[in-house]
């Protein structure tokens, strides 16, 4: 039987949290690399990229492989507030979607944001370094995107999934809408997988169904099982994170229903509090990665010796 990890959206301090949880899992005897199926969204969908050519979690955490470092350090990575967006709905489609009830109203609002500026050449940086081939060696890989148009999800790198080389994945993954403008694969235009779900780990349900996978550990950094409290800004965020919590929660539940044992690992409320408002607030990643390289251990310990929520 299989093992399958998914690894959730986030922003850059979810990436910095999730890198130590995966060192933790590492280091605690559940290898990344040596998953069978590797699901990747956004921030998550880097991470995947990183895990599936072989870099350990470990190097990823302590940034000590090169293309880790000079990734992590690019000046052209995001700030933490988009810039002045372009003239146009390039999601749309979303809005008209959620109207019909195909994809959830908050995916349909995101439809509603205006083309993003951003710059999406570090994320393409990244791909062209781990894969100058086009692909990473990982057979199963997949990262997350929305089709703007339709509300479709789409795991690129599965082989039913449209092509593209590693580069362009990663960014259409990550196109944050009104933070970057989509990314046009195979004539379908491309924004962030997390506009639809933070996780996407219902994508597997095929895979424990015929009896390929039946262990998945989910990383969701924007999920927060039980509730998270804020104040001020914050309960913007939370608001955001309590409607991506039920999503997850409806795709641990279909997982579980089809026969797999799953174990989810969240942030306790010490991250949150380090992480704040703002996920893309490059200024606390020292702090989320002290916070979480003291909350992983029993975060980790938790989830490999229950199948219930680790918080």
């Amino acid at each position: 039987m299989g093992r399958a990890l998914v690894i959730g959206c986030g922003g850059t301090l979810g990436f910095v949290w999730t890198a130590e949880v995966l060192a933790e899992l590492e280091r605690q005897g559940w290898d990344p690399v040596t998953a069978d199926i590797l699901i990747g969204t956004s921030a998550g969908a880097e991470i995947v990229a990183l895990l599936g050519s072989g870099i350990t979690a470990d190097a990823i955490a302590s940034e000590s492989d090169h293309r880790v470092r000079s990734h992590l350090r690019s000046p052209a990575a995001p700030g933490s507030l988009p810039g002045i967006p372009r003239l146009g709905l390039p999601g749309l489609g979303l809005a008209r979607a959620a109207l019909t009830r195909k994809i959830d109203p908050l995916a349909g609002l995101a439809g509603l944001l205006p083309r993003g500026n951003g710059d999406a050449s570090w994320l393409v940086s990244l791909g062209d370094a781990l894969a100058p081939e086009g692909w990473v060696d990982h057979p199963d890989t997949w990262l997350v995107a929305a089709d703007a148009r339709t509300g479709a999800r789409f795991p690129l790198g599965r082989a039913d999934a449209p092509h593209a080389r590693l580069g362009q994945a990663i960014a259409a993954s990550w196109a944050i809408p009104g933070w970057f403008p989509p990314v046009v694969i195979d004539g379908r235009p491309l924004l962030d997988g997390g506009t639809l779900s933070p996780t996407s780990a219902d994508l597997l349900l095929p895979a424990v169904e015929d009896g390929r996978v039946d262990e998945v550990v989910i990383v969701a950094p924007m999920s927060s099982h039980g509730g998270a409290p804020g104040r001020g800004l914050v309960r913007l965020e939370r608001a955001l994170r309590r409607s991506m919590t039920h999503r997850v929660d409806d795709e641990v539940d279909a997982l579980r229903h089809a026969g797999a044992r799953v174990r989810r690992i969240e942030p306790t409320a010490a991250d949150l509090a380090a992480m704040g408002a703002n996920f893309m607030d490059g200024s606390r990643r020292e702090q989320v990665r002290e916070v979480a390289r003291a909350q992983a251990p029993g975060l980790v310990t938790r989830s490999l010796h229950t199948t219930e929520v680790a918080r």
